[in-house]
């Protein structure tokens, strides 16, 4: 017996071994309780036998000796676009400083009580964003690469007269964030197409009207396995949870500690390094919005407070590590990981999205 079974949320004592990570000769060869649990994880463990395989002849060079937490590789990433003139840019856009985040000093900074004028210029905006997002979740399907999609993005932002708020933001070079299987967050778009079977989140912002609007899904990409659903459908429930609870009086700690009671119900782990936060003026600014249990968030909320609320649901361990592009976050183990995010704004009655979903959006139609 090798310890415990490889299969997420399984736990039982393991039986057998893998053939193929045998033959293949890996390091650390998975093993499995019975033939149900190997041929049910199948699907998802297949990819790890990439790691006995050669590394592809056009990864980038930083990653040369690199050793990956799962399958996954990075491609070449083609060079940054820029706006056209007449689109009023954030103040990083030439220098990729965000200077006026910086002198904000937000360890001793207030949350912000946005006024009725700013909130509905954010409405707006909040509407362009869920415009943007729906359709990149629309184009995205097997064969297509990230990139494609960043273009799509890019495209459909500079239409609406807004900037996409990742680019060049402290060197960001794309226009949004694709974070596919492992990857957490703030995944780089390249050139591998999209597989069957991925997990797929893209992460939008538009900037317009000098205020920043912040949503993301995951995508179900061509024929995913049972657990990967599982996945993503926890992480889409532990947003609309939090959501459900933001209303005055509401202590900004209390939302994690819902979020990490429904994931850890479903055999999931929450996400620690990475919280939502205040946008508005702003990117990133206060309050800080953690998704896991016993945290030390401060302050309770307010009308006029806008924030996003973005739990990043993982397979197995909570546990990251950034590849040597300083950008991408992976799971340390390797496996999935699923997020969901809303902007929203604090009302006198509880709240309101302003990023909330159209009738008949993707999500909508695979998990109503």
């Amino acid at each position: 017996m090798e310890g415990l079974c490889a299969s997420p949320g399984c736990g039982k004592p393991a039986k057998l071994q893998c053939p193929t990570c045998v033959s293949l000769k890996l390091d650390s060869p998975s093993h499995f309780c019975s033939q149900e649990c190997f041929k049910t994880f199948w699907p998802l463990h297949k990819m790890y036998h990439q790691k006995g395989q050669p590394e592809p002849e056009n990864l980038p060079s930083q990653f040369k000796n690199y050793k990956f937490t799962g399958p996954l590789r990075p491609t070449n990433i083609t060079p940054i676009r820029k706006a056209p003139e007449g689109i009023e840019l954030p103040d990083y856009a030439i220098g990729s400083i965000p200077i006026s985040e910086r002198t904000a000093d937000r360890k001793n900074m207030a949350n912000i009580i946005h006024t009725p004028e700013e909130i509905e210029i954010m409405r707006q905006l909040g509407k362009m964003s869920r415009e943007v997002l729906d359709i990149a979740g629309n184009a995205a399907k097997v064969g297509m690469t990230t990139e494609e999609l960043d273009t799509i993005v890019h495209n459909a932002i500079i239409e609406r007269g807004a900037y996409p708020s990742p680019l060049n933001y402290y060197k960001f070079p794309k226009s949004c964030c694709t974070s596919l299987n492992e990857v957490i967050c703030h995944g780089i778009p390249d050139q591998r197409p999209l597989r069957d079977g991925d997990i797929l989140n893209v992460d939008v912002t538009l900037y317009w009207k000098g205020f920043h609007s912040d949503l993301n899904e995951t995508y179900l990409i061509g024929n995913v396995d049972e657990r990967g659903k599982n996945l993503v459908k926890c992480a889409y429930d532990c947003l609309e949870l939090a959501v459900a609870m933001c209303k005055p009086g509401t202590l900004y700690r209390e939302l994690g500690d819902a979020i990490q009671k429904h994931a850890n119900k479903q055999g999931f782990s929450v996400v620690k390094n990475f919280c939502g936060h205040g946008i508005g003026r702003l990117f990133h600014c206060n309050p800080t919005v953690p998704h896991y249990s016993k945290n030390k968030a401060v302050g309770a909320m307010k009308v006029g407070h806008v924030f996003t609320i973005e739990p990043m649901i993982n397979e197995g361990t909570w546990q990251d590590e950034i590849w040597p592009d300083s950008w991408t976050a992976v799971t340390a183990d390797g496996k999935r990981s699923a997020q969901f995010e809303h902007t929203l704004v604090i009302t006198e009655t509880g709240c309101e999205v302003l990023t909330k979903r159209t009738k008949g959006s993707y999500i909508d139609r695979h998990f109503k």
